[in-house]
């Protein structure tokens, strides 16, 4: 694979059975073992934050106010993915949340999805769970000083280090 989409979301509930919507998304292009190229933004879906939701990501309402709407973020997304193949560290989740947002605008996504949650717990076994900061932690020994958990671009951006270190 030479150039990948490595993504992450944060949403407002757990499920889009329970009308749960993105809003925040983060995307990096890895190309050759590099990131070239991101994409992150926060998404004002109009959607009530549950209280769960937001003591994961610290995301308000207050601050998706302004922000572009998912007719606006959707059709971005999809060109800066193109026809590559997807990574996201568990996979099924935005995955189900892409193609939720992507069904209610009309659009779908054909590109391949790959986990790093899956490739973690083949490659390593042994680890205690294999959460995102688990597997990154182990592979590179503590998280960047910079990093905020549980946003969407730098969660992506952790997760494509974890792709690249696991495909060696």
């Amino acid at each position: 694979m030479n150039r990948v989409i490595v993504v992450d979301t944060e949403t407002t509930g757990l499920s889009v059975r329970n009308q749960g919507r993105v809003i925040e998304i983060g995307a990096v292009a890895v190309e050759n073992g590099q990131i070239t190229a991101e994409l992150a933004t926060l998404i004002n879906s109009g959607t009530p934050i549950s209280y769960g939701a937001y003591r994961v990501h610290g995301i308000s309402e207050q601050m998706l106010a302004g922000r572009p709407t998912p007719q606006e973020v959707w059709p971005w997304f999809l060109e800066f993915a193109g026809n590559s193949p997807l990574v996201a560290h568990n996979a099924a989740f935005d995955r189900a949340f892409i193609n939720h947002e992507l069904h209610l605008l009309g659009m779908s996504l054909a590109n391949p999805w790959h986990c790093t949650v899956r490739l973690s717990r083949r490659k390593l076994p042994r680890l205690m769970n294999h959460k995102l900061e688990t597997v990154y932690k182990h592979l590179f020994g503590e998280l960047p000083e910079e990093v905020q958990r549980h946003r969407a671009l730098d969660d992506a951006r952790m997760a494509a280090r974890v792709w690249v270190e696991l495909l060696k």
